[in-house]
C-alpha cells in the first residue's frame, strides 16, 4: 500500500500560474538611469511637469537607503529588473478589440464576466499597460471619472496634478521615490460630491513578463457625502527569476464621504511585493480596507489611514496566508489627527510549511486628536511546528483623553478541535480545512461574493499543500 503523502513539494495554481508568450512591443533596460526614465516618459507622452517629477523621483531614489527593518530583500537588484513592458495592445473601452491571448488570460481570471454581473466598470492592465477600461453609461452621466491614470493625465490634468503623490510623497521611503521614477498604468477614479456609485469598480493588474517591475497607480478622489467601493485584484504567473511589484494607493475621502478598497493579492512565489497604500480622510468620513494577502515571495505592505477631520473612521479588515519560501510582512497604520476620530484594525495571518507571517500596526494619536479610540485586534494560527507568527504593535499616543487597546492571539489548531470534528465523522484534513475556514470567516464575510468565492478557493489551495 503505497504511503499517504503528508506535504506537497509546490502549490498546484494552475489559474493563476498561465503564462503568455511575451509579444511585448518594447521593454526598457534593466536597470535605472535618467536616460530609461526619460524614454519612458517619452513613450507615455508625459507632460514636461511629469518628466520633471520622474527625474526628481529617481535623484531621491538614489539618495534614500534600504530599510532597515522588516523581511529581508537582498535577493532584490533593481540592476536586473524591467521596468517598463509595453504589451502588443492598445487601451480600448471593447473587450473584443483586446488581443486574443491577453484576453483568454483575464477571461480565464474572470475579468470582465464580473463586470456583467455585479460590477460598474473595470480596468485591466497588463504588464506595464492598461489594456482594457470601462465604464457604466449611468455613472458617467451622474458625473463619475473612472479610467487610467495616462488618459487621465491628458484629460484631468489639473486635477491629477493637484493630488499625485502628494499623499506618498517621493521622500517616503525608497521604493516610493521608485515608483515616482517608474510608475505606469493604473487607474483614476472620481466621484461628485453626493453621488453614490451603486456597484463596484474593479481594476485587475496582471503582471507576465519575467524578471519584470510593475509599477500602478491609484488615485482616488471621493468627494463630500460620495460613496464607493473599489475592487483591486492582481496576480502574475511563476518564474524562476524575481519580479518586483511596487504600485501605489492614494485615496481622498472627503468630508461625510464613504469609501470601501477591497484588495486580493495573489502574486506568484517569484515576487517581491512593496506596495504603499495611504488614505487621508476628512470630517465625518469613513474609509474601509478588505484587504488579503496570499501570494508572492516578500511583501511588505502595510494601508495607512490618516483621520483627519473631526469624526473620520477607519475600519480595517485582513487577513495573511504565508507559505513555504514566503515572508509575508504585512498590517496596517492610523493616525488620529483629531477629535473624535476612531479605527477597528481586525487581522488574521495564518502560517504553515515554514512560511513566515508578521503582522505589524502603527497607531499614533496626536495632541489634536482627544477622545480618539482606537482597537486592534490580530489572532494568528499556524499550522505546523515549522511556521513563524510574529505580531509587532507600535502605539504613541500623545494625548490623555484616548482609548487605545490591542489584542493579540498566536497559536495551533488543538488536537482536542480536529478530536472533536472527527469523532463526528468529518475527516481529518477537512476537520483542518474546516477550521481555517472558520478562522478567516470574519473577512471573507467583508468581501463582495465573487471575491469571497476566490479567497476561500485559495485558501483551499494552500491547505492541499499541508496535508495532501
Amino acid at each position: 500500500m503505497a504511503k499517504k503523502k503528508t506535504f506537497v513539494e509546490d502549490i498546484e495554481r494552475t489559474l493563476y500560474d498561465i503564462r503568455n508568450e511575451d509579444h511585448s512591443v518594447y521593454k526598457s533596460e534593466s536597470g535605472l538611469t535618467p536616460d530609461i526614465i526619460r524614454d519612458i516618459s517619452r513613450r507615455k507622452h508625459d507632460p514636461a511637469w511629469m518628466t520633471e517629477f520622474r527625474l526628481k523621483a529617481l535623484d531621491t531614489y538614489n539618495h534614500i537607503g534600504l530599510p532597515t527593518w522588516g523581511p529581508d530583500i537582498s535577493e532584490l537588484d533593481m540592476d536586473k529588473i524591467v521596468t517598463y513592458v509595453q504589451p502588443d495592445a492598445k487601451m480600448t473601452g471593447n473587450w473584443k478589440d483586446v488581443p486574443e491571448d491577453i484576453k483568454d488570460t483575464f477571461d480565464r481570471l474572470g475579468i470582465p464576466e464580473a463586470e456583467k454581473t455585479s460590477l460598474g466598470g473595470v480596468g485591466a492592465q497588463y504588464d506595464s499597460e492598461v489594456v482594457y477600461h470601462s465604464i457604466q453609461e449611468d455613472m458617467v452621466k451622474q458625473g463619475v471619472i473612472y479610467t487610467d491614470m495616462e488618459t487621465a493625465i491628458r484629460e484631468h490634468e489639473d486635477l491629477v496634478r493637484e493630488y499625485f503623490m502628494k499623499l506618498v510623497p517621493p521622500k517616503d521611503h525608497k521604493f516610493a521615490a521608485l515608483h515616482g521614477a517608474v510608475w505606469s498604468g493604473g487607474s483614476f477614479v472620481y466621484v461628485p460630491a453626493g453621488v453614490h456609485v451603486k456597484m463596484p469598480l474593479q481594476s485587475y493588474f496582471r503582471l507576465n513578463a519575467a524578471g519584470a517591475g510593475q509599477f500602478e497607480h491609484t488615485l482616488i478622489i471621493v468627494e463630500p457625502g460620495a460613496s464607493l467601493h473599489f475592487i483591486e485584484g492582481c496576480s502574475a504567473p511563476k518564474y524562476n527569476v524575481t519580479n518586483l511589484h511596487a504600485g501605489c494607493v492614494e485615496l481622498y475621502v472627503k468630508e461625510g464621504a464613504r469609501l470601501r478598497y477591497s484588495t486580493i493579492e495573489n502574486w506568484s512565489r517569484n515576487m517581491m511585493n512593496l506596495n504603499t497604500k495611504r488614505a487621508l480622510v476628512e470630517k465625518d468620513g469613513i474609509i474601509e480596507w478588505v484587504s488579503g494577502s496570499f501570494g508572492s515571495h516578500v511583501s511588505c505592505l502595510y494601508p495607512c489611514s490618516i483621520l483627519h477631520g473631526e469624526n473620520a473612521r477607519c475600519e480595517f479588515t485582513g487577513v495573511t496566508f504565508a507559505s513555504k519560501g514566503q515572508d509575508l510582512d504585512t498590517g496596517a497604520s492610523v493616525i488620529c489627527a483629531a477629535p473624535h476620530t476612531s479605527a477597528n484594525i481586525n487581522t488574521r495571518t495564518i502560517s504553515k510549511a515554514g512560511g513566515k507571517a508578521t503582522y505589524r500596526s502603527a497607531v499614533k494619536v496626536t495632541k489634536n486628536a482627544p477622545y480618539a479610540k482606537c482597537s486592534v485586534n490580530c489572532e494568528s494560527l499556524m499550522l505546523d511546528n515549522e511556521s513563524r507568527s510574529d505580531t509587532l504593535p507600535v502605539m504613541d499616543i500623545e494625548g490623555d483623553a484616548a482609548e487605545v487597546g490591542h489584542e493579540a492571539k498566536i497559536g495551533r489548531i488543538s488536537d482536542e478541535a480536529i478530536f472533536y470534528l472527527t469523532s463526528r465523522g468529518i475527516d481529518e484534513d477537512e476537520a483542518r480545512a474546516m477550521i481555517v475556514r472558520g478562522f478567516v470567516e470574519p473577512i471573507a464575510k467583508e468581501l463582495p461574493l465573487e471575491y469571497a468565492v476566490e479567497m476561500n478557493n485559495l485558501v483551499n489551495i494552500e491547505l492541499e499543500g499541508t496535508m495532501g
